[in-house]
């Protein structure tokens, strides 16, 4: 059974995912033992062997053991008596009283469930089956006993391929048990639990007291606060974002970030839906009616882009790579800078603009949701039943749960150069609102900026986006010009291009440079710090690599944010 087991995979018949666990199947494979099938357990499968006694032995039968097997006990008797040619009533049957091991019968369980031995049409419909899920800990334990019982009770194998996932640990790769303390149950993680909620759980189990208390140090580590409601759909989306290697380290600070996603997908959703009028009609097909703006265009564009990633997450058993892309898309991109470049839109009257940016959004929330709906199925079921879908496709397609999932091929939308001209110009914006934060401007403060660029390409990029970098920006203005006016503060952009922040009149230039004087003080010591720590002796030697690492980004962040206030601490000295 190992060798056909092993010509399987070999032959690609049977699919092992990751591909690194193949190496593991032949070290088992090829170390193949004999397989002791009892077990003492007051549960499991009785054994179906039967131990024979003859109140008169039959001529020919000594006296060792003698065992039948059957399915039922009148089977094994009528063996019995076929194979001694004796009659029944001389013969005496007692079962084993061992069970049959639990991957025994759990190797059953790919054809026992549909009637197996009896040929039920279940059985011929459902077996075999395309794909197994389980975790690599038991490759050998039940998938390789599965394969085996396949092929020699069935003649096939019972699925096609094997995605093997991580094992799930706390927090620091530990491996859970109940006396550190640091199991952690779904449920707690769904419906949250108090830190005394979890104590209780330890008086009921079956620990002695100094694995209780030891138990108890574990948890008020892990969990000085209890673990905070997070919900099912966060909980699955934080399993599929961490599934890459061999461990999910769990933590649960990482899911509730996931919760908080929930919320900015909720509410951006339902402000979304106040931009459709109760008179819209959702378009028919995903055709583009041709007026779409440049940023309605980048947007369909990026959501066919994540379409993408997507489907290569799930056919290559990525689930990171589908997370991944979906979380950017969503936060990022759509609630981030399309969200906030429509409020522009709707604020002005141009109503043509704002009718194809209505179809464009409705087009977004629609894909954007059933991209989700696999990971996240109750927040987007609620709020896909809330978008106005046309009446005949409410119809036919009643739940977000039997909608086809979106395809490339269905979303003509790709714009790789509106793509790459946004992208460019978000780094603009994303510089002028870094700037504005070092001197302390808040977002209702308009200011106005202005881009000296040395390629002509450049400047017809800023003249194409304008409205999009004033609303990302918080501009009111930002035009191209040859040389700045004074009372602006300098942002090197790029060597092709910088960007001049008009502050006069907005700031009181003194009391910006005290504010960054101390700022810069602070900075400075945290610098010194960190720069003597590193230089001591034994450094790389004795001190952990995660926290020679920490240290690194620390410092090179300090050094990043000190060059950004010297700059902006010159200027304001110039307006003095």
């Amino acid at each position: 059974m190992a060798k056909n087991a092993v010509k399987a995979v070999n032959s690609g018949e049977l699919k092992i995912i990751p591909e690194m666990f193949v190496k593991t199947w032949h070290h088992w494979m090829d170390g193949i033992r004999d397989w002791c099938i009892s077990r003492q357990l007051w549960w499991g499968h009785r054994i179906p062997a039967y131990k024979v006694t003859f109140k008169i032995n039959p001529e020919g039968v000594d006296e060792s053991e003698i065992w039948v097997s059957g399915r039922s006990e009148q089977e094994a008797m009528e063996r019995a008596i076929s194979k001694y040619s004796t009659v029944a009533d001389n013969i005496t049957l007692t079962q084993d009283e061992d069970v049959l091991d639990t991957w025994f019968s759990s190797a059953l369980f790919p054809f026992s469930i549909f009637g197996w031995p009896d040929e039920t049409v279940d059985l011929k419909v459902f077996y075999p089956t395309s794909l197994l899920e389980t975790g690599h800990d038991i490759l050998f334990f039940w998938v390789a006993r599965m394969v085996f019982f396949g092929q020699k009770l069935m003649g096939k194998l019972p699925f096609k391929e094997v995605y093997l996932h991580p094992i799930v640990r706390d927090a620091h790769g530990r491996k859970m048990s109940k006396s550190l303390g640091n199991v952690i149950d779904p449920m707690d993680v769904i419906n949250g639990i108090t830190l005394e909620g979890l104590h209780l759980q330890l008086a009921d189990g079956n620990l002695d007291a100094r694995e209780v208390e030891k138990a108890k140090i574990g948890q008020k580590q892990d969990f000085p606060d209890g673990i905070p409601e997070c919900g099912t759909d966060a909980l699955r989306f934080a399993l599929c974002a961490m599934c890459r290697g061999r461990d999910i380290n769990l933590d649960i600070l990482r899911v509730q970030g996931y919760r908080f996603f929930c919320n900015k997908i909720w509410n951006a959703t339902r402000f979304a839906l106040t931009y459709l009028c109760p008179s819209f009609e959702a378009p028919k097909n995903n055709d583009l009616i041709g007026n779409e703006s440049l940023m309605d265009l980048w947007i369909l564009s990026r959501l066919a882009a994540a379409t993408q990633d997507c489907n290569n997450g799930f056919k290559t058993y990525d689930f990171s790579m589908a997370t991944n892309a979906i979380y950017h898309v969503w936060l990022y991109e759509i609630c981030d800078v399309y969200l906030e470049y429509l409020k522009s839109i709707f604020a002005s009257g141009d109503e043509e603009t704002q009718r194809t940016a209505r179809i464009t959004l409705y087009r977004v929330l629609e894909v954007a949701l059933r991209l989700l709906s696999p990971f996240m199925p109750f927040i987007t079921e609620e709020l896909y039943q809330r978008l106005p879908i046309a009446s005949e496709s409410r119809t036919q397609i009643p739940s977000i749960c039997v909608a086809p999932y979106p395809e490339l091929e269905e979303l003509g939308w790709r714009r790789i150069t509106v793509e790459e001209e946004v992208d460019f110009v978000q780094r603009i914006a994303k510089a002028i609102r870094s700037a504005r934060s070092d001197y302390t401007l808040t977002n209702k403060t308009k200011t106005e900026a202005y881009v000296k660029c040395s390629d002509t390409m450049v400047s017809e990029v800023i003249s194409k986006y304008n409205t999009p970098l004033c609303t990302l920006s918080f501009c009111s203005k930002i035009s191209t010009v040859d040389k700045a006016p004074g009372g602006c503060a300098v942002i090197t952009f790029s060597d092709k291009c910088e960007v001049y922040l008009l502050l006069k009149g907005l700031i009181e230039p003194a009391k910006e440079i005290n504010k960054i004087e101390k700022k810069i003080k602070f900075l400075q010591g945290t610098q010194s710090s960190l720069t003597k720590v590193m230089n001591a002796p034994n450094y790389s030697t004795k001190v952990p690599s995660e926290i020679q690492e920490n240290n690194t980004e620390k410092l090179l962040q300090t050094v990043v944010e000190l060059t950004r206030l010297e700059t902006a601490l010159h200027d304001l000295k110039l307006m003095e």
